[in-house]
């Protein structure tokens, strides 16, 4: 009868099954001190970066604003720390690429206490544009790591009216659980939150989806739902990449996304349970994000856990708190399907970090293998969630003709979820492969 319940329960086709290394569902979420020095970039969300409205040698306040939001797809950023503002300069980012950023140095008596706070907001007086526009004051992005800035997302275009806010509640990549312990923890946030994106989006109902693998998230929320039954909780199947936009729509609506359609044209938007929670803990007390739960996990670390960090913490800092053993080899941000490794411990982390996991040598040497030639086994083409041919792709990548993998095989329509990689018995790394031919196709579209 188990095995029955298991495939009852709405997924979607394919996908894989990867380990899943949650023990730090166990764990509650803990407060990190503030480190000596914060470095806030302005450009840590998908968009327009931020302009900086402070000057060196100002004193800053917990939760003031530093920058603001520089056009409609931008967030505006706020003091993580109460401080000096020490500089204003280039720093290294988590992409590689050098922002000007904010750095803060923290006053040594800085409490973690917000201190810079406006009037709690009246939400039931509010209309959806003011909400919307209470959103992108708060400078909230999707904490699930998209970084697309949230405001944007829920004032869908008035020619398609929305139908259903989807809560993505399944974390299904491997090791991160800062989802899950948000939902156990704040539910009463979480469910604060989903109110005011259905306020601001206009969608009469709301379908929050967790993987059955949390049933303790599901009952804890199951608690706090209203009575109207405007929102309701649902399990899914453990299946990777089950929060994924397109997989989410499939299970809870069994509706497919076509190609190339955005969720609002079909009534639908998506937000992130970390996202939503995070808003019903900000907009009552008009409060900006200053900081987020990041799950810091992985072999290498001794004090694994759910830990609040401070925007712009220097992962140095982070690393240091939680213990990193001297066997760590690589440091990923994200989680270890769709996450990316860094080459520098100096990048601080931002609203788009939703963990930090540390590898040792054993670790890498069991995940990593020499690559070989493509056996034409299939086994991409049988997990590929959207139905592509991975294995052509590749090797359509490999002798670097781009505009013919846009063309012919879809190659947008691959939103790098690595399950081609998972399984690939000759260890191509096909989703770096398809990064780049995708950069090199929008530069000659640019072009």
């Amino acid at each position: 009868m188990k095995i029955l319940d298991f495939f009852r329960k709405p997924s979607f086709a394919r996908g894989v099954h990867p380990l899943q290394h949650k023990e730090t569902a166990q764990m509650a979420i803990r407060r990190m001190p503030f480190a000596p020095r914060l470095v806030v970039p302005l450009a840590q969300h998908l968009g327009k970066s931020a302009r900086a409205i402070v000057h060196v040698g100002q004193e800053v306040l917990r939760g003031e604003p530093i920058a603001e939001s520089d056009g409609y797809v931008s967030v505006p950023h706020h003091a993580p720390v109460s401080g000096i503002v020490e500089a204003i300069e280039l720093r290294p980012t988590m992409n590689g690429a050098w922002q000007e950023s904010i750095v803060i140095r923290a006053f040594e008596s800085a409490t973690q206490e917000v201190l810079f706070s406006e009037p709690v907001a009246d939400l039931d007086q509010l209309t959806s544009e003011q909400v919307i526009q209470m959103v992108q004051d708060s400078g909230m992005v999707g904490l699930g790591g998209a970084a697309f800035p949230t405001h944007a997302k829920l004032a869908a275009p008035k020619d398609y009216p929305i139908t259903h806010l989807l809560v993505n509640g399944c974390e299904c990549e491997p090791f991160l659980t800062a989802d899950h312990r948000m939902m156990l923890e704040w539910p009463q946030h979480l469910i604060a939150g989903v109110r005011l994106a259905m306020k601001a989006c206009g969608a009469p109902r709301a379908m929050i989806g967790i993987e059955d693998n949390k049933p303790d998230a599901i009952a804890a929320i199951e608690k706090t739902l209203p009575k109207d039954s405007t929102i309701s909780v649902h399990a899914v199947r453990t299946k990777y990449p089950q929060g994924a936009e397109p997989m989410l729509i499939s299970a809870l609506l069994g509706r497919e996304l076509p190609a190339g359609m955005r969720p609002y044209q079909m009534g639908v938007v998506v937000q992130n349970v970390g996202t939503l929670t995070e808003l019903g803990r900000l907009i009552p007390h008009h409060r900006g994000l200053i900081e987020r739960v990041v799950t810091v996990s992985g072999p290498a670390i001794s004090k694994p856990g759910n830990y609040l960090i401070p925007i712009g913490t220097p992962l140095r800092f982070v690393l240091q708190q939680a213990g990193v053993t001297r066997e760590s080899v690589e440091v990923i941000l994200g989680g270890p399907m769709m996450g990316n490794a860094i080459a520098s411990l100096d990048v601080p982390v931002t609203k788009a970090v939703s963990g930090i996991l540390v590898f040792n040598r054993s670790a890498m040497e069991a995940r990593q293998g020499n690559v070989h030639p493509c056996i034409k086994c299939g086994e991409c083409v049988n997990v590929c969630p959207k139905g592509l041919n991975p294995s052509m792709l590749g090797m359509l990548a490999a002798r670097r003709e781009y505009d013919v993998m846009a063309e012919s095989y879809y190659l947008e329509g691959c939103f790098e979820c690595g399950c081609c990689s998972y399984v690939c018995p000759s260890h191509i790394p096909l989703v770096q492969h398809f990064r780049v031919a995708k950069q090199v196709v929008r530069e000659r579209q640019a072009a």
